[in-house]
Formats: structure tokens, sequence, C-alpha cells
């Protein structure tokens, strides 16, 4: 550096020497990082061991949605997700984010109250640090748990707890009623030239439990989904974004689809689907096989991002044509202070066509990437949450 007066330089300089810094402290304190690739990337899904967590995969994820009616006839939708994440690789800035813990667990609950129009929501996370809550992933059987959220097997069910800041719970069971479906090839879903998830849902469970909101508790059933995702893969030009639908119709037929979005936001050929039929048979869709077209927009008053809303979907093949419309417009949740992002996942009613017959059904549809603030973490956003939620977290307010 001696002699090299241009600014440019020297700060690109000052920001190596940071790096090497913090580093050199991580070092110390952690392991040694790998690119968390073991060669079985692109293995076909195997059960029931790919249900449960993965040492090595950077990222992966247990992703419910579904739709409830209580015993006095209030309907809702659900959402609960734990997320598992190793932090070899991630950063702030040039801060190692495995300075703060390795793994990352995160979890988030959804509840959506169809007749009262209202929309809420709790995240959580835990590295198991001496502020945490307890969080765990088991290897060797079906068990997720972060503080008093938990997922666990109940001899071939699901049973599955989550509770909010206000008391609001779900308690359920839920019990698959069609074989598990791999998606991509054997359940390998590749996002790009070389990078792929194992990627397998249940598409339809029979859920029956209990919802304890607004100081009462009712039974409640209904209809779930579930998706398992999990591998460590890089994000690329053509992955910017995802539309994705999990749609159950009164047929006995489920879709899955999704369109990623490139940096142009065009639709990405790695785009894919899976239409299951009513005896649990299924055919996995490429991109050119269906079509999603919105039909509106929604602009959230809370982050002033737009959104899609509403949608046609078409299976040209099976002459399949579906209008999606969500049950409320303000399904969006800012969980920047978990997972990083603000994205809009929410229920949907259906209703189509197949083969000219009517259809009706039920959906959720999760949109990412349409806000881009992920682009520019905030390392103390990520520790302490929205202000709202600090004072929370204190006590005061």
């Amino acid at each position: 550096m001696a002699g090299n007066n241009n600014p440019e330089s020297i700060f690109d300089y000052a920001v190596r020497q940071t790096e090497v810094f913090f580093e050199s402290i991580a070092g110390l304190f952690s392991e040694k990082t790998g690119n968390l690739r073991d060669g079985t990337e692109f293995e076909p899904v195997v059960l029931p061991g790919d249900l449960f967590a993965h040492s090595n995969a950077q990222t992966e994820w247990w992703y419910y949605t579904g739709h409830l009616e209580t015993e006095s006839g209030r309907q809702f939708g659900f959402e609960l997700v734990f997320f598992k994440r190793r932090t070899d690789l991630d950063r702030f800035g040039p801060v190692p984010l495995r300075l703060l813990g390795n793994p990352f667990y995160f979890a988030h609950f959804a509840l959506t109250d169809k007749k009262s129009r209202e929309f809420h929501y709790a995240h959580k996370k835990s590295s198991n640090g001496p502020l945490d809550e307890p969080a765990e992933a088991a290897e060797d059987h079906y068990y997720l748990r972060l503080g008093n959220w938990v997922i666990f097997d109940a001899d071939g069910s699901h049973a599955i707890r989550a509770q909010m800041p206000d008391g609001t719970s779900l308690d359920a069971v839920l019990i698959p009623e069609k074989p598990v479906v791999l998606n991509g090839d054997k359940g390998v879903s590749f996002k790009d030239e070389g990078q792929a998830s194992r990627y397998f849902s249940y598409t339809r469970m029979r859920l029956a439990g209990s919802l304890f909101i607004g100081g009462k508790r009712e039974a409640v059933k209904g209809s779930a989904w579930m998706d398992r995702e999990f591998g460590t893969w890089q994000p690329t030009e053509n992955q910017k974004g995802w539309d994705w639908f999990s749609i159950q119709l009164d047929n006995g037929t489920e879709l899955m689809c999704y369109q990623l979005r490139n940096s142009a936001g065009a639709v990405s050929p790695y785009s894919s689907g899976t239409l299951v039929r009513a005896d649990g048979t299924y055919e996995n869709l490429r991109n050119t096989q269906f079509s999603i077209e919105p039909i509106g927009l929604w602009k959230s008053p809370q982050t002033g991002t737009e959104y899609p809303s509403n949608w046609i979907i078409r299976v040209p093949e099976y002459d399949i044509r579906l209008r999606i419309s969500p049950c409320l417009e303000n399904q969006e949740l800012d969980t920047r202070g978990t997972t990083m992002i603000i994205y809009w996942e929410g229920a949907c009613d259906v209703a189509g066509t197949i083969g000219g017959t009517k259809v009706r059904g039920q959906a959720y549809v999760e949109l990412v990437g349409y806000d881009r603030s992920h682009e520019r973490p905030n390392l103390a956003y990520f520790l302490v949450g929205r202000p709202e939620e600090l004072l929370r977290k204190v006590g005061i307010g």
C-alpha cells in the first residue's frame, strides 16, 4: 500500500483487512468453514431420513400451511414454518455471521381470520446462545423445537404446536391422506444450472386439534399441506424471487407450481410444478406446461411493497384453468428480525374448471423478492428486530 494514494484502493484494502480481522476472531470461536457440499446434492430423496435435519445442509425448511374451521364455524388459514441455516458462508458486511451463531434456527407462525379479515403473525430465532430460547432439529428422528413451538412425529402423523405473544395458539395433528410427492427429478429440484435442493411434499393432510384465540379455545378441523426442502445452493441471476402456489381442489386434485424470477423480472426456465391426481399418482410439470398470470396488484401500507394479487393459472395439457383470489389482501410478513426478508404468504380461495367441469378449492400463495430490503441487511435489526418487538421483549408496550 505504500505510495498508493488511490482512495478506492485504500478503501478496498481497509475492507479486506477488516474481513481478515473478523475471520481470525471467528476462527478462534468456531470450527473451520466448508462449502457445505458433500457430493450428495443431486441424489434422490430417501425417506424417512430426509424428513429429519441434515448437519451439512446450508438451508433447510419444514413448511406447513392449511385451512381450518372451528366448531362454531369460524374459518382460518395458518402458516407454520421452521428453518435451519448453517452460517459458514454468511456475512454482515465484513462480519462473519457464524460469530453470532452456527447454526441459526428460525420459525414463523401466521394466522388469517377469514371472517374478521385480520392477519396476525409471530417469528422467532435462536442460535442456542445464553439469551436465546432453546432450539433443536434432530437428525435421527422427526423433531423440531424453537422455544415452545414444536413439530414432531406422532406415529406417522405430524404434531404441531405454536403460540403468539398474545396467547393465540394452535395445537394440531396432521395425518397424511396421500403418499409423499417427490418434486422435480425424484425429489431433486433444480433452481439453476448445478444449483438444486431436495424437495418433497405431503399435499393433503387431514388436520384436527384446537385453536386458542381471543380468550377462547375451540376444536378445529381442516386440511393442510407440508413442504420439505433442504440443500446447499448458491443464489444466481435466475433466483431473484418466486411466486409459489399450493392448491387443493374439491375433486381430490392438488397442484403445486412456482415461477422463479430472474434479475430482469422474467420467468426462469427452472420454474416447475407438480400435478397430483385424486388417487395419489402425480406428474412433474416443466415450466412450459403451465402459466401463472397475475391480474391485479396490491400495495402494502406497511412497507410500500407492491405485490401481484389475484391470478389465473392454466395447465393446457389437462384443460385446467383456475382463478386464485386472496382471502385477505394484507397477509404480508416483515421478518427482517429473523430470516431478514419481507414477504407475502396468504390463504386464498380457488374457483375454475378442469376439462370443462367446475371445481372449487383452497390455496396458499407465497411471494418472495418483491421487497429488496434483504439486499441491504441491517445487523442491529437482525439482532433486536423492529423497535416495537424490542419493547415487547423488555416488557414495555
